[in-house]
């Protein structure tokens, strides 16, 4: 190709832009919105053309390849526009791939991606390779390839809007998590739609390519059974993570994460630990070492005898379900945001059993209080988080506070960072209120 036009101006479509700048191909960048200020400095440095607050269609068409950041969805009148004149459209990751010739481990899921991505980056740099880690988090997989790194194998964690636009993409292991609904707004609030889009990672991968998947996810185990894949998958279930993690000696791995769901994200790094030739005794070593990530089962503070706990990151249900799993006190659950179609009833069990209160840190509580009103727990409203860290611990002398929203984060938060580190500033300030 000799030029391209990158749709979006975040973090992939700016990574596409100066990889296409490195291997002199033209290349324009194009955005909706406002460009933030340090891609577009970034852009400026590089005399990389752009526009913003909108598309010159006539002049992007023109093009070779359109480069679709992952935030940009097939619905829009852009990608309408291009697909109606039937031009190439691929995803970053896709453009990235055909500059990258070392090896790639590719973790998607609807929970558990970035805590698995980060833990398989940290146990593999205890190794002799060198490793690189992004994709949806940190640096885009084309700026990655911006820096001359000479990367043995990259650690990409990979979400069904990086998923979409791929064909010749082809991971070295590939690894599904789990497929729950999730940004069932962005997939026409069909979940097959959402699930085909997370399934394509293992499709795509060749024969000799090491394939796992969650054996207990019923979602993965029915595309496995409907649209079989040419590798024999490593399918781990919970009855057998402890003798997949067990070590020669025949003791136990040793993981310092909360929950049960982090067991099996452990069995996950592993295992491609073990595909990549590292001894048990480094891998343990690595283990032990890695701390949990922030944002999510991230203990803030102990106060009075209450745990705090930032689970920001918990953006769906499923993901607030292993979070009050993992808990094994009393909570008052802050929960709410903007709502992506979500479905609480798997949820009323444990909230019946675990927790005191809901606080409901959003602008519309009416799914919530329809979903939980009927169990007779006390219900709060509020749009400030200091309020909600107020009154959580006005609710509970022993136990936990737990934010864990299972919504994203838009309605009051810029995202879920922005959401987490306002409930940990404002533990701080409660704190030094109280001394």
């Amino acid at each position: 190709m000799k030029s391209i036009a990158v749709i979006g101006a975040g973090e992939s479509g700016i990574g596409a832009a100066l990889l296409a700048k490195k291997n002199k191909i033209d290349v324009m960048v194009s955005d909706y919105g406002t460009i933030p200020e340090n891609y577009k400095k970034e852009l400026l440095e590089n005399n990389i053309p752009f526009e913003e607050k909108g598309h010159t269609l006539e002049k992007l068409v023109e093009a070779d390849v359109i480069v679709k950041s992952p935030g940009i969805p097939d619905s829009s009148e852009v990608m309408r526009f291009f697909r109606l004149r039937h031009k190439k459209i691929i995803s970053e990751i896709e453009f990235a791939y055909g500059f990258y010739d070392g090896n790639i481990i590719g973790i998607t899921g609807s929970n558990g991606k970035t805590t698995t991505s980060k833990l398989c980056h940290h146990v593999l740099k205890h190794s002799d390779l060198k490793i690189g880690l992004g994709g949806n988090i940190g640096y885009s997989f084309a700026r990655m390839l911006t820096n001359d790194s000479g990367y043995d194998w990259v650690v990409l964690e990979l979400s069904s809007f990086q998923l979409e636009e791929i064909n010749e993409f082809d991971a070295d292991v590939s690894v599904i998590l789990n497929i729950t609904p999730d940004h069932l707004d962005r997939y026409d609030y069909d979940f097959s739609k959402y699930a085909q889009a997370k399934w394509q990672l293992v499709q795509n991968s060749t024969k000799d390519a090491l394939v796992i998947l969650n054996g207990d996810d019923a979602a993965s185990m029915q595309l496995l059974e409907e649209q079989p894949i040419q590798q024999e998958a490593l399918v781990l279930t919970s009855d057998k993570i402890k003798t997949l993690v067990s070590r020669e000696a025949g003791a136990e791995f040793e993981i310092r994460l909360k929950g049960k769901h982090n067991l099996y994200n452990a069995a996950v790094a592993v295992q491609i630990a073990r595909h990549l030739k590292m001894s048990d005794a480094r891998i343990q070593e690595a283990i032990l070492s890695f701390e949990a990530i922030e944002h999510r089962m991230e203990t803030v503070a102990h106060v009075d005898g209450v745990e705090f706990i930032n689970d920001s990151k918990a953006t769906n249900v499923e993901a607030s379900y292993v979070a009050l799993e993992a808990v094994d006190a009393p909570v008052v659950w802050i929960a709410g945001g903007t709502d992506k179609g979500n479905d609480y009833s798997s949820l009323t069990d444990l909230v019946r059993e675990k927790v005191v209160s809901i606080i409901c840190l959003t602008k519309d509580d009416s799914k919530l209080v329809d979903a939980f009103s009927s169990l007779g727990i006390e219900m709060i409203r509020t749009e400030d988080v200091r309020v909600a860290v107020r009154e959580a611990k006005k609710v509970i002398d022993k136990g936990c506070v737990l934010l864990s929203p299972a919504c994203a984060s838009f309605d009051l938060f810029k995202n879920y960072e922005d959401r987490g580190d306002q409930f940990k500033q404002a533990i701080s300030e409660y704190i030094n209120a109280s001394d």
